[in-house]
Formats: structure tokens, sequence, C-alpha cells
């Protein structure tokens, strides 16, 4: 059994944790990693392996992996994914997810982290670009008066007017697609912090059988 995904974001632990998550992050200054950014990534895991033509049991475990992959940001922002995935596995068993899936989940949220994760199994691979690729102005949490003074990651996600995925299942081909207001900060600025991200992301898409393609303002660098 596969709780569904209504039934965990309604949970009121998987909630007052994910609030207390939220707001640690808040506090220490990072970018936003709240509902909103779990529900993106949770969606995008989902249509990558749905795309890929994956069963309908690997995309639910996706779906649920997306959502939960920072709970642990409610511990400490260090090692987040490993104690993430403890917390997700107790909450999953709790609501009597099969063990085994629960496990699953568990790995690849454990592995979603570019200092320790790597590409385990389809879900972990697919939890890694959806995270990766959620880069956003709206995920910036501070009141910044001017924006070239910002933190260079603030900077970064406030030129991103949008970003998303894409899937080309017969070229085999998983793209980062992004447009960047290059008044704000400039496309190398965005390899400085994104470089480790990007290459882990080129891992998880060849897992998967795909090359990775990174899209900026309509010119493919990767």
């Amino acid at each position: 059994m596969i709780p569904d995904i209504a039934t965990i974001r309604a949970d009121k632990e998987v909630e007052a944790i994910m609030s207390m998550a939220a707001s640690q992050i808040v506090a220490l200054g990072f970018t936003e990693h709240s509902t909103r950014h779990a529900s993106i990534v949770s969606r995008w895991s989902r249509d990558i392996l749905r795309d890929l033509g994956a069963a309908d049991e690997r995309v639910q475990l996706a779906e649920i992996a997306g959502y939960l992959h920072d709970i642990g940001n409610c511990v400490n922002r260090a090692d987040h994914a490993q104690s993430g995935a403890i917390l997700a596995y107790r909450i999953l068993t709790r609501l009597g997810c099969d063990v085994g899936h629960a496990a699953e989940i568990m790995m690849a949220i454990g592995n979603h982290d570019e200092k320790f994760g790597t590409p385990v199994s389809d879900i972990s691979s697919a939890l890694i670009i959806a995270d990766k690729a959620d880069v956003h102005k709206g995920r910036v949490n501070k009141n910044i008066e001017n924006v070239f003074k910002a933190d260079i990651h603030d900077r970064v996600n406030l030129a991103a007017e949008r970003s998303y995925i894409t899937v080309e299942r017969e070229r085999t081909v998983i793209a980062l697609n992004i447009e960047i207001d290059t008044a704000i900060c400039s496309v190398m600025d965005y390899f400085e912090i994104y470089f480790a991200r990007m290459q882990l992301c080129r891992k998880a898409a060849e897992f998967l059988g795909c090359r990775f393609s990174l899209d900026i303002n309509g010119t493919k660098l990767i």
C-alpha cells in the first residue's frame, strides 16, 4: 500500500514538520523551502518519470519523495537529506505505507543533496533533477532593496523569471529551461553557484538513460 499524496499533504504531523522546517530556513537566511518548493518538486519528480513511461507505482513514489524531501530542515540544515529521509520513513510507515516502498523513498530523499547525494534509483534521479530545477525569484525570503548588493544565491534567484523541465522521451533528453534577467545576474553567476548541482543532474539523467540539457534564455549550454 502507498498512501496518496493528498493524505500525506493533509497529515497534521507532516504539516507541523514542514511549517517548522520552513521557518528555520527563513531564520537562517536561505532561499524558500516551504510547501511551495515541496509542491513543485513533487510535481516535477512525478512528471519526469511519467513522461519517461515509468510504471504508475514508480511515478507515485517519486511524487511522494518530492513532497517530503526537505522535511529534514526541521532538524537542522546540515545533513537535512539524511535526517529528512529517516523522518519520512517513520511518517510513511505510520500512514500504512509498505516498508519496501517507504525504504525506497527514504533512500531517494537521503541522496537528493549535492554534498553527499548520488543517483541510486529512478526515484532519486527524478528527485535530484526536480529539486535543482526550482530556481525562481519567488524563492527569495529577504527584503532586498539593492539587488546588486545581494548575496549571489539571492541574486541568481531574483534574476530567474521562470524555470521548467521538459522531457523528450524519443530523444532521451531531460532539459532544464531557465529564463534569466541578465541585467540582474550573468549566466556565469548562475554557473558559479549551480555547477555542482548541474553535474549531479547530468548523472541523474544518465541513470534514467537520458542526456541532461541546460537551456538558458533559449541557448543550450550543456
